[in-house]
């Protein structure tokens, strides 16, 4: 079964955009080109052009080393499908990390040409940029060993830290600022910002560690990794493009951040193709590795850290959901994934099934709370089968909707994204300005 996703139709129309995005950067370079492509700086042309060309490449690329992921013994069953269950590639973020790295190497000559012809090169901006690359770079390697090795939490919470490194000293380097700016109602007392030395460092380096695995923790259902990921992303653009062109801010971080996005939405929207129900392939930890270190990285280059965790929310309601799971306080499973039912082909919430007897004292109490509060649900008629429902915002949406095929459930959780990107608009340029004196 085909997704309704993937199309000739789609390839046509990326071949076609391609082709007036290749005709505007030559029309702005050799030829009078209409005002509105004037107005579009050259490099921004050339990133859109490239971008355009990487979704091409990764459509073809991704079916194309199906076979070869097999052969290598580099995939997985597809548990909610009905018997016999598909055996998938995984780990293909790979491909879509790689020909984003390749398409944004290919960009460096456009990005830097207006400063090699003004003969007043930026070498704080090329550094920027190349270790930006640098740590999403490393942070696909280690994706990829954790598809390969399954590495351990304690790994996946240390490894984007040291991947953080080069960026977090090109920031001091560059930048350097560790000053936040305070709610009017403190200013009396705290003054009109704080700076927080080496406090905002580590708050950085945190940001790189809740990226990753925010993505990473809330997966479990065909296309929810990709496309939570493109919503993020389109949601960073917009912010990008308001900042820019709307407030009228300084331009610089902004059009990076906008440089370092366009080719990510290209390439996760052709692997959303092939990941969507029903997937042919598997996105990977390495994915949730690169998109969340993509994110982090144009946080931090972007200055928008704050505004990038409001486009979080969704995540940042799954990870404290899952604490007391990760933290073992509510025995963990290894697989949280709703459970499909073979009688109705609808995704159900998944339990954890577990004595009374395995709960320490902290987890008992939040056992009764859970059961009074109807958070999720709780059977504990069976002290030696105790059932609580796995505690993600994937199992408390089926929770509180019912079961759900799961195609129909990813685009209720995207949609659930997108309603809290609005939020997080309406948050960053609505409330801010109440709260704090001045918001760029």
């Amino acid at each position: 079964t085909q997704s309704t996703w993937d199309s000739p139709k789609m390839v046509s129309l990326g071949q076609g955009a391609l082709a007036v995005a290749a005709a505007a950067l030559v029309a702005k370079v050799m030829l009078p080109a209409p005002p509105v492509v004037q107005a579009v700086p050259t490099s921004l042309l050339a990133n859109i052009a490239l971008s355009l060309g990487a979704y091409l490449l990764a459509m073809r690329l991704i079916p194309a080393v199906r076979e070869m992921f097999l052969r290598a013994r580099m995939d997985g069953t597809d548990l909610n499908k009905k018997d016999p269950k598909p055996v998938i590639p995984e780990a293909m973020g790979l491909v879509a990390g790689a020909v984003y790295l390749i398409a944004l190497f290919v960009f460096i000559p456009f990005r830097f040409a207006e400063f090699l012809e003004a003969g007043d090169f930026a070498h704080e901006k090329f550094v920027q940029y190349v270790c930006a690359l640098l740590s999403i770079c490393c942070m696909v390697l280690l994706g990829f060993a954790d598809d390969v090795f399954d590495l351990k939490w304690r790994h996946k919470l240390v490894l984007p830290t040291i991947a953080t490194l080069p960026l977090l000293l090109v920031y001091r380097a560059t930048f350097g600022s560790t000053t936040v700016a305070l709610p009017a109602a403190l200013h009396e007392t705290l003054g009109a910002s704080l700076d927080l030395g080496f406090l905002f460092y580590i708050y950085m380096g945190m940001l790189a560690v809740f990226c990753t695995n925010a993505i990473n923790i809330y997966a479990g259902v065909n296309g929810i990794e990709a496309g939570q990921s493109l919503a993020i992303a389109l949601s960073a653009i917009a912010h990008n493009l308001l900042q820019i062109y709307v407030v009228a801010t300084p331009a610089a971080d902004h059009m990076l951040s906008l440089q370092l996005l366009l080719p990510f939405v290209a390439v996760t929207a052709a692997l959303l193709q092939h990941n969507w129900y029903p997937a042919r392939v598997f996105v990977g930890d390495t994915f949730c590795y690169f998109a969340g270190m993509t994110f982090a990285v144009v946080a931090i280059l972007g200055h928008f850290s704050k505004t990038m965790l409001l486009f979080f929310l969704p995540q940042t309601f799954n990870f404290v959901f899952s604490l007391p799971q990760l933290l073992k306080i509510i025995p963990c499973p290894r697989h949280r994934m709703p459970r499909m039912n073979p009688k109705t082909g609808l995704l159900e919430m998944s339990k954890a099934i577990f004595p009374l007897s395995a709960l320490s004292g902290p987890g008992r109490i939040l056992l009764s709370i859970l059961k009074l509060t109807r958070i999720i649900a709780v059977n504990d008629s069976n002290p030696e089968a105790v059932e609580v429902g796995n505690m993600t915002i994937i199992n408390f949406a089926l929770y509180v909707l019912g079961p759900r095929h799961e195609a129909r459930l990813a685009q209720i959780l995207i949609g659930f994204q997108v309603f809290c990107t609005v939020v997080a608009f309406s948050i960053r340029y609505g409330v801010a300005s109440v709260v704090y004196e001045r918001v760029e």
